[in-house]
């Protein structure tokens, strides 16, 4: 039964192709490939700068499809939708971001279409988001083709962007006409974080990639769709469907702050049709937050979105089933692997137990963040 599947919708790969450009590189983002002391292929990728250890290993779990077939077998989950991981094209110029575009989605529409069917179920396992050219100085016709290109792709059901959008962030007027083109086209927009905030703010301590990765890309992923919000791209483009990594950073949390902020600014309170509140049930979320509480929270808050539409008086308490609707399961591979190949991976099992444990929860609203709410947003039964 289709609303019973496992569905992964946060899971990385690095496209053969996309990895060649890597190893023929020399600065982030870069794979550097050495000789161990027994002569065996030590590949390393560094893709932000002062990567510890110098660069994670990397290997076939990073393009290899049957190891990621294999990691979904082990890990009982049916379905994934995959993205280009991070900086995706954001290092190139226009020219070749574009044409590299185009060559990477049709890789990754080969790469899904041919995976093997769910048992007993017509659907894929494996699906796509795939890439936008989002670089300084490409044309808006440019992006135009490629979201046209998405859109006949049939495995891949979005975008994956970062937050750069072309240069200003996503929230320049210049990406009007490409909003409008991907809510026309139904595509689902997955918005996930590379840069963090200033490395200035961790300070002089060694302590490796802890900071950048546990506070610093969720503090960008809540800038970038806080200012999405300010700039009414929301009001403009009321049906698009916007997808945010890391259970959306720690716009949860302060929304009510900004809601505030906003009631004492009137430039900002002009602009907007709603409380800025409202707009978080505009959004899914992913469900990789690790915790129990965490997720009952991001609920809440997603489900008492409607109260603040505008010309509501409506202030009933908030129906953490509701919210849960917009929430849905992700793992992060190929990221943070186990010490022991015949381990499972911690963070995925820490993300499953912590949907199961989440206290107003249904089995049926737990069977939706597993999977049943991603089948519905990207139209998986179809």
């Amino acid at each position: 039964m289709a609303s019973k599947l496992l569905v992964d919708i946060h899971t990385h790969v690095y496209l053969p192709r996309y990895a060649a450009l890597l190893r023929s590189r020399s600065a982030v983002p870069f794979i550097r490939s050495s000789a161990t002391h027994d002569g065996k292929l030590d590949e390393r990728l560094l893709i932000l700068d002062h990567e510890p250890s110098g660069g994670r290993p990397v290997g076939p779990q990073y393009w290899d499809r049957e190891e990621k077939l294999k990691f979904m077998d082990k890990h009982g989950i049916d379905v994934s939708v995959v993205s280009t991981a991070n900086p995706w094209l954001d290092f190139l110029p226009a020219s070749q971001a574009h044409t590299l575009a185009a060559e990477l989605n049709e890789d990754l529409e080969e790469y899904c279409s041919t995976s093997p069917n769910v048992q007993d179920v017509p659907i894929r396992r494996l699906y796509g988001f795939g890439l936008l050219p989002l670089v300084p100085e490409i044309t808006t016709a440019s992006l135009l083709d490629t979201v046209k290109q998405v859109s006949k792709l049939p495995h891949l059901r979005g975008l994956i962007m970062g937050t750069r959008g072309v240069g200003k962030g996503l929230d320049d007027m210049a990406l009007d006409p490409i909003w409008a083109a991907i809510e026309a086209a139904g595509l689902v927009v997955f918005i996930h974080p590379h840069y963090g905030v200033d490395a200035k703010a961790w300070g002089d301590m060694d302590n490796g990639h802890v900071l950048p990765l546990a506070l610093g890309f969720p503090f960008e992923t809540t800038i970038a769709t806080t200012r999405l919000i300010l700039s009414g791209v929301l009001d403009r483009f009321p049906s698009l469907r916007l997808l945010l990594a890391h259970s959306g950073g720690t716009l949860p949390q302060l929304s009510s702050r900004l809601a505030s902020c906003i009631d004492h600014d009137p430039v900002v309170a002009s602009r907007l049709k709603h409380d800025a509140r409202y707009y978080l049930g505009k959004l899914y979320v992913d469900a990789v937050a690790y915790g129990p509480e965490e997720l009952g929270f991001v609920s809440d808050v997603i489900a008492r979105s409607g109260r603040y539409e505008a010309g509501t008086s409506d202030f009933k308490a908030a129906n953490r089933s509701l919210g849960s609707q917009r929430m849905l399961f992700g793992t992060d591979h190929p990221f943070f692997p186990p010490l022991s190949s015949t381990e499972k991976w911690k963070s995925v099992v820490e993300n499953s137990e912590a949907i199961d444990a989440v206290q107003g929860w249904s089995q049926a609203d737990k069977d939706g963040v597993r999977g049943g709410n991603a089948i519905s947003l990207f139209n998986l039964a179809e």
